[in-house]
């Protein structure tokens, strides 16, 4: 019986119960997975619906089997398909891509005398964060006006009433009210505090009187120093007031997304506003993705609004999107919070919708031949690489790995993973290297392997899939010294090498390497994650290294400890760092008094006796 015949049976069979289902090629890998509302109705039409877009017909014709889960509720397919996808990452379903996070502004408010900070963390705990700040308005600024405005201290010392501090210099210049020194109340502060968050929920009036009063009193008291210091808040104030959409009620938080496309390739643009203000915009392109534009608003939505991205109160979408009402029942019960997907017909929305879908048209139109050279330069690259190689199947999954040390001190491995031909740098991982002593970069690379290899066939599995193509940084001695390993493990894992000086591919299967112009997008792919296992590899045993020098410096000053220790490294970074900080700097670490600070100073200037 043909695959074909396989399949029309396998289709037949199908229920009519909601699920997902999971399309896979010849060589069983995941390609597509989707949800549906009917199982067997949403699966027979990629097989006999004439009208198919070319995309969906080149993952039709690569589909050589599919199985599917059925679920209870269409809210359980809908979260099942989520995390597939990002298990997976299939090639034909919507991958966002985007290491860059934006700020937030946050405050606990459960602290004492609560600070407003800085963070490109968003965390689904009990503070506050207003953002995310994109470029339309600056972080920075903001937090700046506020702490002035309403007089909030900058740092992060824990505040202790029975252990009262002497105001810092950012009281003496009138920019905070010392708290710490117990000359603001509670109450007080609280005020202050409630007022700094009616500015950030959209209140620019207040914020803007107090600044040119501050300004004219400092004025008048022949303080010009600090007076130009509040002009230039009231500056930056303007700027700020400039992106306020006046038509839009300030206590909505809405995002806006438009999707475009050529048929072939999509782009989408999503707009932020917080407050009634244009926070600013970002432009995502789609690949090969086989969806319609109802689909990939969808698969766009169901993604991005994930753990670090908070949740708006609108959603507003240039066209029709599928399961929009779905996708509000899901957020509803994930997230505790109720989120209107709507299609504006008029009004100051339908004006940002038709914004949003003027910028996802501008950004395809001028980013089609990237999008184009980005696929030569992964999918492409990827299947090219099998052919040349003649590996078994082809390499979605593909890990690297290389070593770093200095002369054996401080050993250290990587193993960077891309997917398709792209970083996934949620799966990279590092190896402190336990057994081998001295420098010897293949015993290194053999016990790397070896506790890799042991993964698959432990309770971590699951964490890390069995790869398609192993590279090795390194020639044939690398690549003979990893063999032994992959004999012992009997595993039919691709292996190779890539040499650095010649960019010369070793195999196992053959005693002459494989040459390729330095131009071919398959060597190049190969040389990009050879460079970021390198990269990530050095970074790892640089960190090792300075680790180790701290604690070994830092362990000599009385009174600091492991926990003081740690606190210093992750606040400074380096040895260096903290040799040159401030009094005052070191005194903004946890942990870290005044006592302890005087202590550090006197070490190092005293030559680390």
């Amino acid at each position: 019986m043909s695959m074909n015949a396989i399949l029309e049976d396998k289709i037949k069979l199908l229920p009519t119960d909601p699920g997902v289902y999971v399309m896979l090629n010849s060589d069983k890998q995941i390609i597509y997975v989707g949800k549906a509302k009917n199982l067997k109705n949403r699966v027979k039409q990629y097989f006999y619906t004439n009208v198919k877009t070319e995309k969906v017909a080149a993952m039709v014709s690569n589909i050589a089997d599919f199985y599917y889960i059925i679920t209870i509720s269409e809210i359980d397919a809908l979260s099942l398909e989520n995390n597939l996808i990002k298990k997976h990452k299939p090639r034909y379903n919507i991958l966002l891509k985007d290491d860059k996070t934006y700020p937030y502004i946050k405050v606990n408010l459960g602290e004492r005398y609560p600070c407003f900070r800085i963070t490109r963390k968003f965390l689904h705990d009990k503070a506050r964060y207003f953002g995310p700040f994109m470029g339309g308005v600056n972080a920075k600024d903001t937090l700046e006006i506020i702490n002035q405005a309403f007089m909030l201290r900058p740092c992060q010392i824990t505040i202790d009433k029975e252990k009262l501090k002497k105001p810092c210099l950012n009281y003496h210049i009138k920019k905070c009210a010392a708290p710490c020194a117990g000359l603001i109340s509670e109450e007080e502060y609280g005020t202050h505090v409630n007022e700094a968050i009616d500015f950030l929920n959209g209140n620019d009036e207040n914020v803007e009187n107090i600044l040119k009063d501050k300004m004219n009193r400092f004025a008048e008291l022949e303080e010009f120093e600090i007076a130009v210091n509040y002009r230039e808040k009231l500056k930056m104030l303007d700027k700020i007031k400039l992106k306020r959409i006046t038509s839009l009620n300030k206590f909505v938080n809405a995002d806006i997304i438009a999707v475009a496309s050529n048929g072939i390739y999509g782009a989408i643009n999503i707009l932020v506003t917080r407050s009634g203000r244009m926070q600013g915009g970002k432009s995502y392109s789609l690949g090969e993705t086989v969806n319609d534009n109802r689909e990939k608003l969808y698969g766009f939505i169901l993604q991005y609004y994930q753990n670090t991205v908070e949740l708006p109160d609108e959603i507003i979408i240039s066209e029709e999107c599928d399961d929009a009402e779905l996708l509000e029942r899901y957020f509803k019960e994930k997230n505790g919070k109720t989120v209107n997907i709507l299609v504006p017909k008029q009004g100051i929305r339908r004006q940002l919708a038709v914004m949003a879908k003027h910028n996802a048209e501008d950004f395809l139109e001028k980013s089609i031949n990237k999008i184009q050279h980005k696929d030569d330069m992964t999918v492409i690259a990827c299947e090219r690489l099998k052919e040349i190689l003649n590996l078994k199947k082809y390499p979605k999954r593909m890990e690297c790995y290389d070593i770093s040390h200095i002369s054996g001190v401080d050993k250290v491995g990587s193993m960077v993973v891309f997917n398709d031909g792209e970083e996934d740098r949620d799966s990279y991982r590092r190896f402190r290297i336990k057994t081998v002593e001295g420098s010897d970069d293949f015993a290194c690379l053999q016990e790397v392997l070896e506790r890799r290899l042991n993964k698959l066939s432990s309770e971590d599995a699951e964490r890390f899939p069995k790869p398609d193509l192993i590279i090795i940084d390194g020639g044939k001695g690398q690549l003979s010294s990893v063999k032994e390993v992959f004999d012992k493990y009997n595993t039919d894992i691709d292996l190779i090498s890539l040499a650095k000086r010649e960019e010369e591919i070793f195999t196992v299967g053959s005693k002459e390497p494989v040459v390729l112009n330095h131009s071919d997008y398959v060597l190049r792919m190969l040389q990009r994650i050879r460079d970021e296992a390198h990269r990530f590899a050095i970074t790892y045993h640089r960190e090792t290294h300075n680790k180790r020098n701290i604690y070994s410096v830092l362990n000599d000053i009385e009174g600091i400890g492991k926990v003081k220790i740690k606190a210093l490294i992750e606040h400074f970074g380096s040895v260096e760092n903290i040799r040159r900080a401030t009094f005052g700097e070191l005194t903004k670490v946890d942990g870290i008094g005044e006592t302890h600070a005087k202590k550090i100073k006197e070490y190092f200037e005293n030559g680390e006796q």
